[in-house]
């Protein structure tokens, strides 16, 4: 009787007991190194995905104050999620994203990746209303190669609604990353075909870097 009772206790216990929400440990991380050298504020905020967090910023732009807050296999939901943590506490003037390629892989539509880079903006302009936001657009890979058409769906729904406000902007890399076919250019990419290389990094860093020094 006492063992089966023991048994129910330590099951409603497991039922009871919350899960952490994804990322948390990525984003205690953050705010633990926060803790110990806090960042400027006022500056730049690199967020989302993995191609945001292997990105070597600082190496990038030496000249610039970034701040990358980029967590691998996170959506855009993600950076949603927890804009309040690693966002808007350091009240950037610019915050760069790229993310949405997990979206799709999760199998979520084109359509709910741009409402959800819109929530981030309505939630960032909400706190910081003359922070700029710009979107990287998503590129062609060979991993995800089915997925890259949806992709490109994404891209084309949120250039049209950073054309709405002239405090976000639309930086275009993809097409630069694309072959003649349309379709990817492997040597920009890593051995996985789905991250980019030096290379690849190169044509951001290239094409990001112009529009952040913009006076």
């Amino acid at each position: 009787m006492q063992l089966g009772l023991r048994l129910v206790v330590s099951l409603l216990a497991l039922v009871q007991e919350p899960k952490p929400a994804p990322f948390e440990k990525e984003i205690e991380a953050f705010e633990a190194k926060d803790q110990a050298a806090p960042p400027p504020r006022g500056e730049i905020v690199f967020v989302g995905s993995s191609s945001i967090r292997f990105w070597k910023s600082t190496e990038a732009f030496p000249d610039l104050q970034i701040i990358n807050r980029g967590f691998g296999g996170s959506q855009m939901s993600d950076s949603v999620r927890y804009a309040e943590r690693i966002i808007l506490p350091y009240a950037p003037r610019i915050v760069v994203v790229f993310a949405g390629g997990n979206d799709v892989n999760a199998k979520k539509s084109p359509e709910q990746v741009a409402d959800d880079f819109k929530a981030l903006v309505a939630k960032i302009h909400g706190a910081l209303p003359k922070t700029k936001v710009y979107f990287i657009s998503l590129f062609p890979n060979v991993q995800r190669r089915s997925q890259n058409p949806a992709c490109a769906k994404v891209n084309d729904l949120i250039e049209a609604f950073t054309k709405t406000d002239s405090r976000l902007g639309y930086i275009d890399t993809a097409s630069r990353m694309r072959a003649e076919d349309g379709g990817p250019r492997p040597e920009l990419l890593r051995p996985d075909g789905l991250h980019m290389n030096d290379d690849g990094y190169k044509i951001w860093n290239e094409i990001v870097g112009a529009l952040l020094r913009k006076p």
